[in-house]
């Protein structure tokens, strides 16, 4: 089984883009691609995740990602769940021996569809679900509610990961949204959906990552720095609400799964950065217990602690994450880039201030994190 080294990324802020969809696509291709010193042909397959279901306005993807990201008349594939799925899909492509590069592209255009929430109903079930509405927002809502409920978690902790990752974002080129608040200005922001206020969901934002993936003698010869797959591991729990405990998610055994691929034991102190996906500022604090960051229940008491600020112990979203900047489709590829970055040393103003050798990006998409996937990457 080949050796797979991330190569070259590229990103677009998540800001609105006056570009076209093909534009806006083909910038970070491009620059990909001049960064590696290749050009279209000379890329083995290429590996999209879009969607049909209206993000970017399209119900046809494939109508505008093909050339937009130079994988006409070439192997390709699509993906319609998260981005982070096409990168492993690149992966295995190149794992199989077929291929000994890969060019991975997630892309979207959250300014041109409609609110997520209106979407995202379209995952419930027509005849029951859909008409009670529900949609993302109120599942995660009812995921929040119990979670402050069984173990005790506070409004002000969950406001507290608002503070720190829109803080984190003033840093970062490509954040959307980034400012500083403090515990009282979330706390105060309408609330949404009870208990969820405005500033604990995630934005709709633009956004296309381009990533180069290759075989290690292929990656060796085009860059001096690359970084590898280390392990991964993803699952995905049943389809009702009703049917499952909201605060025993699947990214438990995805995290499982990863870590053992990657030989890792004690995840709090191996792993030196983590980039997870949080579309619900709560949701860091649950997804932090689930990936053995701390024990169940002690999420709360994690924030609290200042381990997952960028300067402390095992900084959780540097790069500001979800809450910061929330492309739907591409949101898990841009965590793999942003692990990437940090491993290489390139993340800029938001580089931690040590050296980073293991690193962890996670996904997950579905009502209240029905599927999750992880990543483990490393020097």
């Amino acid at each position: 089984m080949q050796k797979v080294g991330i190569v070259e990324v590229a990103m677009t802020p998540g800001t609105e883009s006056s570009l076209s969809l093909m534009e806006f696509t083909y910038k970070p291709v491009k620059e990909v691609l001049d960064k590696a010193g290749l050009r279209r042909d000379q890329v083995g397959t290429y590996v999209l995740a879009s969607t049909d279901i209206m993000h970017s306005g399209m119900s046809c993807a494939n109508a505008f990602d093909w050339d937009a990201a130079g994988a006409f008349m070439k192997p390709a594939s699509r993906e319609e769940g998260d981005g982070i799925t096409a990168f492993i899909y690149g992966c295995m492509r190149i794992m199989s021996g077929r291929h000994d590069t890969a060019l991975v592209v997630g892309l979207i255009k959250g300014s041109e569809n409609a609110e997520n929430d209106t979407i995202t109903s379209c995952f419930a079930d027509p005849f029951y679900s859909r008409p009670l509405g529900i949609q993302e927002t109120t599942a995660a809502a009812m995921q929040m509610r119990l979670y402050l409920e069984r173990y005790g978690i506070t409004e002000e902790q969950c406001a507290k990961v608002v503070v720190k990752n829109l803080g984190n974002a003033l840093f970062n080129p490509y954040a959307h949204i980034k400012k500083r608040v403090s515990v009282e200005d979330v706390l105060k922001s309408e609330r949404i959906c009870d208990p969820l206020k405005a500033m604990e969901c995630a934005p709709k934002s633009d956004g296309v990552c381009a990533m180069l993936l290759a075989s290690e003698e292929k990656a060796r010869k085009l860059t001096n720095n690359p970084v590898w797959l280390k392990g991964w591991g993803s699952s995905m729990d049943t389809f009702y609400l009703g049917d499952r405990d909201l605060l025993d998610t699947q990214l438990k055994t995805a995290a499982v799964g990863a870590y053992k691929m990657a030989g890792i034991s004690d995840p709090r102190k191996e792993i030196d950065v983590a980039e997870i996906c949080e579309p619900y500022a709560f949701q860091e604090l649950l997804w932090c217990e689930e990936l053995g960051f701390c024990a169940q229940g002690q999420g709360g008491k994690l924030i609290d602690s200042g381990v997952t600020q960028i300067a402390g112990d095992l900084p959780v979203n540097p790069s500001g994450g979800v809450l910061a900047t929330n492309p739907y489709v591409s949101r898990g590829l841009y965590r793999v880039a942003e692990a990437a970055l940090q491993i290489r040393g390139e993340a800029g103003q938001h580089q931690l201030d040590k050296k980073v050798n293991t690193a962890l990006a996670c996904a997950g998409y579905g009502f209240a994190g029905q599927w999750h996937g992880v990543a483990i990457l490393g020097n």
